[in-house]
């Protein structure tokens, strides 16, 4: 569970203790800065130090402001409705039409992935991006797909940039390999490494700057908040604003609906100078799967982004409610090169702090502080959010989610995937797969063929199941498999509106 900062006490009245807080959070720091040094101190490496203290000076600024506040971060009371005109829809954007030199705008900008994720939760080693969604197409080869199309299409030179951690750096480089005669630049920096502290000690629990044997455990990347201060150290920043480029669109590389957008990128470049946007969210129309997503609230006066973790208890259900909050973030982003840059050389990039709470695998309770890419919204002029269809919101976090785009529900065309025109409705079944299914050599074992789901509206599957070639799911489908028994679902079988319990009864449903 991810919580806000709530600081270090509740606020006491006395000056004594306010005096004696004060103490022992400038001793809090000075041993960190003690421990840091230390740190640094147990490499001979040059360039590894240089990177670390870089690194560390961006951690001693979270530190420092972790142990500063006090409270919620936001008072609920305070929270607004966002003004009409702050959350544009989509249809009102594309209704403007597309300039004859859509390529001048193209040639503006930076297709940036976040590409620091690794594919653990799926039962996969290795980066996120390197798992197979599609025609034996990994996620990189997607997005590599659609840039080139762009590229190929248009006669541009938009680059691709991916913000590796150090977790999936060295096997993506490897890979990177294979793209050497695509029409498509590719970039990479990495994102911070972040020593995990003890949350007894409040110290680091590693030893030395290594990532071997037991400090392997004593590091992290922290977040997607860090992107602004990574991508700005790295150099790359500057060397892209020297080619001319504007905007970048950053976007999970798992969510397969991030496609870049020429009717949004048109938008940002024809404001007039004085009022440029400098920062623009897609959001999109929650359902109730998407009740924990950030959504964008008025505050002093700033559109902002709110998440589940900032809300107080209190208020967490009205949080969830789909009437007062229609909207969340889809983490689709569109932001200035220049104001990054300003934001970055003021220091001006003030992202609340996730306190994130992990126990390693020895028992020790430790504490990551991180930040997320959305909530510098509130720090850019003009920021904007653009109410977007539900196409532009694909992730891929588990594998009832692959099941969707490996389907004929999807069809693949240049990288993309677009719903089926075969499809009745646009809406998007609701798969869930048990925990037989959970890792994707699992999955991909359970399944001769990929059933056709054009008509399928729910599907849920429990226990020891297996499809055979050419199943055909439709309407609402259920199948469960008691503990011990199996379940087989014989190659061209048709299930409308069934449930399949555990001695392969089929009953209408």
């Amino acid at each position: 569970m991810t919580l806000y900062v709530e600081g270090l006490s509740k606020g006491v009245a006395k000056v004594g203790m306010a005096q004696f807080q004060e103490m022992m959070r400038q001793q809090l720091e000075s041993s960190m800065h003690t421990e840091l040094e230390k740190l640094l101190d147990t490499t001979t490496d040059e360039a590894e130090r240089e990177v670390s203290r870089k690194d560390f000076e961006g951690f001693k600024n979270l530190f420092h402001r972790f142990l500063q506040v006090k409270g919620p971060s936001v008072e609920w009371i305070k929270i607004q409705r966002p003004p009409e005109d702050s959350i544009q829809p989509f249809d009102k954007i594309a209704a403007r039409g597309l300039p004859d030199n859509v390529a001048d705008s193209l040639n503006k900008l930076v297709v940036v992935k976040l590409n620091g994720g690794l594919g653990t939760s799926m039962g996969c080693k290795g980066p996120k991006s390197l798992i197979s969604v599609r025609n034996e197409n990994t996620f990189l080869d997607l997005t590599v797909q659609q840039i080139e199309h762009l590229n190929k299409t248009y006669n541009t030179d938009v680059p691709l940039v991916l913000m590796n951690s150090f977790n999936t750096d060295e096997d993506t480089k490897k890979i990177l390999q294979k793209y050497t005669h695509h029409r498509v630049k590719i970039h990479t920096f990495n994102q911070s490494r972040y020593p995990r502290i003890n949350k007894e000690s409040l110290l680091p629990v590693s030893t030395n700057l290594s990532m071997n044997g037991q400090n392997t455990e004593g590091w992290y990347p922290p977040g997607h908040g860090d992107i602004y201060a990574s991508f700005y150290n790295s150099g790359l920043l500057d060397q892209l604003i020297a080619q001319g480029k504007e905007y970048i669109f950053v976007s999970n590389i798992d969510n397969l609906g991030a496609t870049v957008d020429l009717h949004i990128l048109h938008h940002l470049v024809s404001q007039p100078n004085g009022k440029r946007c400098e920062f623009i969210m897609e959001v999109t129309d929650k359902t109730r799967a998407d009740v924990k997503g950030g959504t964008l609230i008025q505050y002093d006066g700033k559109l902002r982004l709110l998440e589940i973790a900032q809300v107080p208890k209190d208020h967490v259900d009205e949080f969830k409610s789909v009437s007062k909050f229609k909207i969340f973030n889809t983490n689709n982003l569109w932001i200035s090169l220049a104001a990054i840059k300003r934001l970055q050389e003021q220091k001006a990039m003030d992202l609340e702090i996730i306190v994130n709470p992990k126990t390693l695998d020895g028992g020790q309770n430790v504490v990551q502080l991180e930040t997320a890419v959305g909530a510098a919204i509130k720090c850019f002029d003009n920021a904007l959010g653009i109410n977007v269809p539900r196409s532009r919101f694909l992730p891929v976090k588990t594998t009832s989610d692959l099941l969707l785009v490996m389907s004929n529900l999807y069809s693949l065309e240049a990288g993309s995937l677009t719903m089926s025109p075969k499809r009745e409705f646009p809406t998007t079944p609701h798969v869930k797969l048990g925990s037989s299914f959970t890792k994707v050599q699992e999955y991909v074992n359970r399944f001769e063929s990929i059933p056709d789901m054009l008509e399928l509206d729910h599907l849920t599957v429990s226990g020891d199941v297996t499809f055979g070639k050419n199943v055909s799911l439709k309407g609402t489908v259920i199948i469960i498999a008691n503990h011990g028994d199996r379940i087989d679902i014989p190659a061209g079988s048709m299930l409308e509106n069934k449930i399949v319990s555990g001695n392969l009864r089929i009953m209408d449903h």
